[in-house]
């Protein structure tokens, strides 16, 4: 296996969900790189040969003109490369909306570089306490939190960029412009092992190929939702989407579980012991940009760093302010301590800033980077890095000029630690962490550590 022929293709539309992914094909066995933005072919010969290619991307965080620029680009790219299955990695909570990471947008812009009409979108991902049964998402309020109907959450459906307002997830992205999504439900799982029509097909591909033969116009996209309860049903979801793709390239939409699908089916173990996380060498740096309710739980559990709150308006705003918190962090890591800066308070409450998240997160990024810097410059480059939230996460591995990442080692599930590839030496081998604002139990930071 080649890059000129992987066995799966994927785009993630926020860099932390693409390193999960990432984890998931690694722990597989599967040689497994993913790309800051559609590699060079220096880059691509510099990873090596390859069974997944990934590139990280940030559409969840982009209007529908700006996704439309980025992701006809890396459909352009996998049409070359031609993986049997392209993943538009989303949000495992699909939160988006018709302004903002607007999945319809999404999938009508990378579906025509594979050849499959059929556009399989999976809900859930029991893994990380995400459920989707008759259509409707339910998700986990934290790691091993009570779960919620996605509407009822108590952080996503007043989530500040993307609330959550419909569980049924066909009319969520009808909402985003995604029309004539049929569904394909879970109890028809549980019996198409042991119902088979006369052809010998079981009665889920048949329920399948009905719902092609009776679209209105034949050669028509057509989306279809698949439930996902348990684990269980993973390998029999796995199946239906490699079989449709020998047909013919396939397109599969939904979190990491479309990964661990595809890895039950072929029969690889889907969760590989992690390598343990062995404690960092040297001080660590966190930066929290997340304002969820989690996050700021693992915030306030992270006594073994040195905190230091960020007034994120004056961040973007106030030079003089930003160079003396790169001074307070620098300072803080010369002298051995691990430094946590977050950019909310602790107790969860919304930011009373007059700048967008986006404009926060670039702020952040410039810093977290300047900061890298300045260790580098100093002769004591930092070693381990923890980033929390999506969009931040996405501007810092962008600021930090790194070309691609690769699996390290898992901090807890859905939290993965990445090796850095880049060409400044000070930079290459850089551990990694980006976790989305839901990910992580409150110890996680103490985890980044390696002595928990």
């Amino acid at each position: 296996m080649t890059t000129s022929a992987p066995l799966y293709g994927w785009y993630g539309d926020d860099f932390t969900g693409a390193t999960d992914t990432l984890a998931v094909l690694a722990q597989a066995g599967l040689r497994s790189m993913l790309f800051m933005g559609v590699p060079s072919a220096e880059a691509l010969a510099a990873a090596g040969p390859l069974d997944a290619v990934g590139i990280a991307g940030a559409a969840r965080a982009m209007p529908p003109e700006a996704m439309r620029a980025e992701m006809s680009a890396v459909g352009r790219f996998f049409e070359k490369l031609a993986p049997p299955v392209l993943h538009y990695k989303v949000c495992s909570t699909f939160d988006s909306a018709p302004h903002v990471g607007n999945i319809a947008c999404g999938i009508q812009t990378l579906h025509p570089f594979v050849d499959n009409r059929w556009v399989p979108i999976v809900g859930g991902q029991p893994s990380l306490g995400r459920y989707c049964a008759f259509s409707n998402l339910f998700a986990a309020a934290g790691t091993g939190g009570l779960v919620h109907r996605i509407d009822r959450h108590p952080t996503m459906r007043q989530h500040p960029v993307t609330p959550m307002g419909e569980a049924d997830l066909r009319l969520h992205l009808a909402l985003q412009g995604l029309d004539g999504i049929t569904a394909l439900h879970y109890p028809l799982y549980d019996i198409s092992a042991a119902a088979s029509t006369s052809a010998g097909t079981s009665a889920l591909d048949a329920a399948l190929q009905a719902l092609l033969d009776h679209e209105a116009t034949p050669h028509a996209m057509a989306p279809s939702l698949l439930d996902l309860t348990t684990p269980d049903q993973l390998a029999t979801v796995g199946r239906l989407l490699w079989q449709q793709s020998q047909q013919a390239r396939l397109l599969a939409v939904g979190s990491s579980a479309v990964a661990q699908a595809l890895v039950a089916h072929w029969g690889k173990p889907a969760l590989t012991a992690a390598a343990p996380l062995a404690p960092a060498d040297g001080p660590v740096l966190a930066w929290a940009g997340s304002l969820s309710p989690l996050t700021a739980a693992q915030v306030q559990a992270a006594t073994a760093y040195h905190r230091i709150a960020v007034d994120a308006q004056r961040l973007c705003s106030d030079m003089a302010y930003a160079q003396g918190l790169q001074d307070a962090l620098c300072e803080g890591l010369h002298s051995g301590q691990n430094v946590l800066a977050f950019t909310g308070p602790t107790d969860g409450a919304p930011l009373a800033a007059a700048v967008s998240s986006t404009d926060i997160a670039q702020a952040s990024a410039d810093l977290i980077a300047r900061v890298v810097q300045a260790r580098a410059e100093r002769g004591a480059p930092l070693r381990r890095i923890g980033i929390a939230g999506g969009d931040t996460s996405s501007h810092a591995v962008q600021a930090l000029q790194l070309w691609g990442l690769s699996y390290k080692t898992t901090v807890c599930p859905g939290v993965t630690l990445s090796s850095a590839h880049s060409a400044d030496p000070s930079r290459q081998g850089l551990e990694l962490m980006l976790k989305g604002g839901q990910m992580g139990g409150t110890d996680l930071f103490e985890r980044l550590l390696g002595t928990v």
